[in-house]
């Protein structure tokens, strides 16, 4: 099978080849007809072929102008609700009592005439699709967004959100990542970029419709903002330009849009692996600093350079600081939990039943007892997680020792590293010595040492006691203190201090006699307590009770 145009050169080629053959026997020789012939002779570009031209299909006849007006009616209309085939086949049945048109019938003409409408709309306006440059004086203008970003966090991958405020003229961008893109790391990521760039746009910041500052989109550019967000940007003294829904209006911030995307792809790949956000956000923070070296497309200056220009002209930063966080008065229930946004945390159990204040802020919640933090977590962005701290119940699992061992704090302690294999070796050698109840509450009374001691010192001081063959609470009191004072790092296997004999800090310490001592190791017990010299107890003086007795009535002679 010859393409035309391979049909027209052999035709040619043959005439070439006998100058003397007619065109009726080369119309018989190629089997086309003469006017084929004469075609390729005169030209060996096969001339374009004629489009059919179609009518009107006959069955919408009577309705096409009707069919019309519904397709003009959707051009100005709502995008989302514009007519579909379907819909315009029930209007016409119903409106107009017309089924002569089949669906199909219906469906090619509108996806012919559709496009056709909307270009007799735009003729006249000189629309066209496109973007113009440009230009940013320094200071004025800066761009906003939040890109996904992922991270192992602590041992376990988790979804967080990249933080971008770019500044448009120098290309200078403050990146942080936080656990949500709520108002509290909206706003954070804003403080902390007017820190680092040491002042405020003086124009205004472009954004997109971000929930944190809008809470419905109007017509064009009209926003109905959120109260708080209002507060934010009143303190600090700038203006918001809100950019066009959707497509349309995401080339109005292109600078921050791309940059997003291009700290993440050469920053952040591989996930990067931290012990909390704040580490991570420490990295980003270092990361910035470096690229005030680098250049934008191929700029003469950097961004380093073309920042100092720009720095001088932002308008100062408030004196005043923002308070950040979103405060709250949730009940602690019985399980000593509070729930904040769908998420627990607990809190010391003896605020059980009460309303405690909260914090919530971008990465961490802290929970208050008037002025004083009573507890600190980070906060959670998932559902229904939960995040408990094992310090909180120990003054219920001294009563209920047996809920220790399938408490969900302990399994959270355990995953962090702060429940080591020594309280595990102290909890074991406690309840072979003492029993389930007995000796559980001994560990107990060692993790209640935690608040008073670092946690280093502590385990170093349950290693000693182990390594002894004790599980006495007091032993591990005197050597996590011994191990306190001389300074002892994290490794608690060279942390067993020397021993002395003698009283210290109000304990008798003595040498036992009924206890097999391992070589290598002094065994110090606290089998009897005292108090320190000079605060025992003395009775009172009975000659005042003497006085009360001997006194007299005022009037009466002795």
């Amino acid at each position: 099978m010859f393409t035309r145009v391979q049909l027209f050169e052999r035709i040619r080629a043959d005439r070439r080849a006998d100058p003397s053959v007619s065109q009726r026997e080369l119309a018989r020789r190629h089997q086309v007809s003469r006017r084929t012939v004469r075609a390729a002779l005169a030209s060996a570009v096969p001339p374009p072929r004629k489009p059919p031209v179609r009518g009107r299909p006959l069955a919408l006849g009577p309705v096409l102008a009707v069919v019309d007006d519904m397709l003009r009616s959707d051009v100005v209309g709502p995008r989302k609700q514009r007519h579909t085939i379907e819909r315009i086949c029930q209007r016409l049945a119903v409106e107009h009592g017309f089924t002569d048109a089949s669906y199909s019938t219906v469906r090619n003409y509108v996806a012919r005439r559709r496009p056709e409408i909307l270009a007799e709309a735009r003729e006249g306006r000189g629309h066209l699709d496109g973007m113009v440059p440009q230009v940013h004086p320094p200071g004025e203008e800066a761009e906003v967004d939040f890109a996904e970003a992922f991270a192992v966090v602590g041992g376990t991958q988790m979804k967080c959100y990249l933080f971008t405020l770019r500044m448009s003229f120098s290309g200078k961008a403050v990146h942080r990542v936080f656990a949500s893109q709520g108002q509290e790391a909206f706003m954070e990521g804003h403080v902390e970029a007017f820190r680092i760039l040491g002042g405020v746009p003086t124009r205004h910041i472009r954004y997109d419709n971000l929930k944190p500052a809008v809470r419905q989109v109007l017509f064009g550019r009209g926003r109905i903002e959120s109260q708080r967000w209002v507060v934010f940007r009143s303190h600090y003294g700038f203006h918001a330009f809100y950019c066009l829904p959707g497509k349309d209006g995401a080339h109005e911030k292109g600078g921050v849009e791309h940059e997003g995307g291009r700290f993440r792809r050469n920053h952040l790949v591989p996930p990067p692996q931290v012990a909390s956000l704040a580490e991570l956000n420490d990295r980003l923070a270092a990361i910035d600093a470096a690229e005030d070296a680098r250049h934008v497309h191929g700029a003469p200056a950097s961004i380093g350079f073309n920042f100092g220009a720009e720095a001088p002209l932002l308008h100062p930063l408030p004196a005043d600081d923002f308070e950040l966080g979103t405060t709250l008065t949730p009940l602690v229930r019985r399980n000593a939990r509070i729930v904040v946004r769908q998420c627990y945390y607990s809190v010391p159990a003896r605020f059980i039943d009460r309303k405690v204040r909260v914090s919530l802020r971008a990465n961490e919640v802290l929970v208050f007892d008037g002025r004083q933090v009573v507890a600190r977590h980070p906060r959670l962005s998932r559902r229904y997680d939960y995040r408990d701290d094992l310090d909180h119940y120990l003054e219920i699992l001294l009563v209920k020792p047996g809920a220790l061992a399938g408490s969900t704090a302990l399994a959270q302690a355990r995953h962090e590293g702060s429940f080591t294999s020594a309280h595990d070796a102290f909890w074991a050698a406690a309840r072979a010595a003492h029993g389930e109840a007995e000796g559980t509450r001994a560990l107990i009374e060692v993790l209640l040492l935690h608040r008073q001691l670092p946690h280093a010192a502590l385990v170093a001081g349950i290693t000693a006691t182990v390594n002894a063959g004790s599980c006495s609470p007091e032993l591990v009191a005197i050597e996590a203190r011994k191990a306190a004072d001389a300074g002892v790092a994290a490794n608690p296997s060279d942390a067993v201090a020397p021993v002395d004999d003698g009283v210290e800090d109000g304990l008798d310490l003595a040498e036992p006699a009924d206890e097999p001592v391992p070589a290598g190791a002094r065994v110090i017990s606290l089998h009897a307590r005292r108090l320190p010299s000079g605060t025992e107890h003395k009775p009172p003086p009975m000659s005042v009770y003497d006085q009360l007795l001997s006194h007299r009535s005022k009037g009466t002679s002795a």
